[in-house]
């Protein structure tokens, strides 16, 4: 009797449970009758939604889920979230899944792999986002941004700077040793944000819930640096903006993307934005947004700027007529570049920043006595006009007095700060000269890291302040005029003390 019951129970569960999962199927596949999953990925979600559920449920809560390329290319050209008219025919009709994503470009990734049955891809790279969004991409692939791990990397001056701050510091007959920082440690400091090279170092065998898997070893995995170098040769990582497997619209628009790196004390927006008075109305009002309309009206889907409104979306005023055009290279509506080494100079003409070379032959867009690379940096036509496109986006809230006044305050900052660090740096060349210090690296000795702060965390924080129209106590007393004031004072002071 008890043996007949507990088989009941059993064939119940059992039967439940079959259907339970064919209701799932079917209800699955009746949602997308119109937008069809590929057999492939329909045999991924199967096994990952098992050992990977939440791999498996951020893509379901996805755009990608639920349209297919085919319907993206129908939407109106304004509302399209894709850019590539000629998309191949085998990828048009089924919607956006793993085996889409993952098997793409399979000749160019050395990250390519047998699993079950497949050849999969362990990264997907920009250059496999290209196939749908083409012109993002290509944007992208010029800016600051996508050549972050080499404007770091492959310039002598900032790799020098970087590798002194985080190296590897031994105290050994009482002089300091310093070695060059592991990728681990690289990893989670500059180039965490920067990005690494992915580097395939063979194969290796892991534990799984299936049992032993061979998979490609990636040497500085997991990375998803902005100018990462991928397994298939490209730049980039689109995941670092538009997180895997969601890839929302509305978590890249929002700050708190942009606040990943872009933090104090060298780059102080999110700190700056957040305690301006559009940062304030954002805080109060983020519920109001309109954070997934594509294109984005001024003033009614977003209430006051982020980030993404101001460097990179596509803004229409109320009769849907372009104000600003979306753009993946962040740095195309900028004019000045206030975060540099050492002085604010316009924008450069390409994301190279690494091939500029100064007058003094060094690779930065300044010398040290602020001459600029004139011929590596955009002319006063261009900057000109991306003035005038900057302020036809502040203009449909503000008067354009008012933006023709603060653009003019903010020059005025620009100049004053670029004064006060042009004080420091003869002060520091002085120090040098009288060989006071070393200056064979001229960012390892306590006064040298003085200087560097006046022009990497203070000058910064100032200019900041001034452009996001932010909290001025950080231009004044927190990172600002003060504190830069004060380092040019122990500037002073070392220099006298050896006199």
């Amino acid at each position: 009797m008890i043996k007949t019951s507990i088989k009941k129970v059993i064939f119940l569960i059992l039967a439940f449970l079959s259907f339970f999962i064919l209701s799932a199927f079917t209800n699955r596949n009746s949602d997308n009758n119109k937008n069809k999953i590929s057999s492939e990925t329909e045999m991924c979600i199967e096994c990952h939604k098992i050992y990977t559920p939440g791999i498996v449920t951020s893509w379901e809560q996805s755009r990608h889920s639920k349209t297919t390329p085919s319907e993206g290319l129908q939407k109106q050209k304004l509302e399209r979230r894709i850019s590539n008219d000629n998309i191949e025919e085998n990828l048009l009709n089924n919607i956006v899944g793993c085996y889409e994503c993952h098997s793409l470009n399979k000749n160019n990734h050395k990250d390519n792999f047998e699993h079950n049955g497949f050849e999969i891809n362990v990264i997907v790279s920009p250059e496999d986002c290209k196939t749908c969004h083409l012109n993002e991409v290509n944007e992208y692939n010029i800016s600051k941004k996508s050549y972050a791990y080499h404007n770091l990397e492959s310039n002598p001056v900032y790799s020098l700077l970087v590798n002194t701050i985080i190296s590897n510091k031994t105290f050994k007959n009482d002089i300091i040793e310093n070695t060059k920082p592991s990728d681990e440690t690289r990893s989670v400091t500059c180039f965490g944000c920067h990005g690494l090279e992915i580097v395939v170092n063979g194969s290796k065998k892991i534990e799984t819930k299936l049992g032993d898997m061979e998979i490609p070893n990636l040497k500085n995995w997991p990375n998803q640096g902005v100018g990462r170098i991928n397994p298939d040769g490209s730049r980039g990582s689109c995941t670092a903006c538009h997180p895997r497997h969601s890839f929302s619209i509305e978590i890249a628009r929002k700050p708190y993307t942009c606040a990943q790196c872009h933090l104090e004390p060298d780059v102080p927006a999110w700190e700056v934005y957040k305690e301006s008075k559009h940062g304030n109305i954002f805080s109060s009002n983020e519920s109001k947004y309109n954070w997934d309309s594509v294109p984005i009206k001024a003033g009614v889907d977003f209430p006051t700027p982020t980030c993404a409104y101001c460097h990179n979306s596509l803004i229409v005023n109320n009769e849907n007529e372009i104000i600003a055009n979306r753009s993946h290279d962040f740095g195309a509506r900028l004019w000045v570049r206030i975060f540099g080494l050492i002085y604010t100079h316009p924008q450069p003409k390409t994301g190279k920043t690494f091939e500029i070379i100064n007058k003094d032959k060094l690779p930065l867009p300044a010398t040290f006595n602020n001459e600029i690379a004139k011929e590596y940096l955009i002319d006063s036509l261009e900057i000109n006009k991306r003035k005038e496109l900057m302020a036809s986006i502040c203009n449909n809230c503000h008067s354009s007095t008012w933006t023709k006044n603060h653009f003019a305050k903010f020059d005025i900052t620009n100049y004053e700060t670029d004064n006060l660090i042009k004080t420091s740096t003869k002060l520091m060349q002085k120090i040098w000269d009288k060989k006071i210090q070393n200056n064979k690296n001229p960012f390892d000795e306590t006064i040298e890291q003085e200087w560097i702060k006046g022009w990497l965390f203070y000058a910064n924080s100032i200019r900041y302040s001034v452009a996001m129209t932010g909290s001025y106590d950080y231009a004044s007393f927190k990172n600002g005029w003060w504190n830069l004031t004060n380092n040019i004072g122990l500037l002073k002071e070392k220099l006298l003390l050896k006199k």
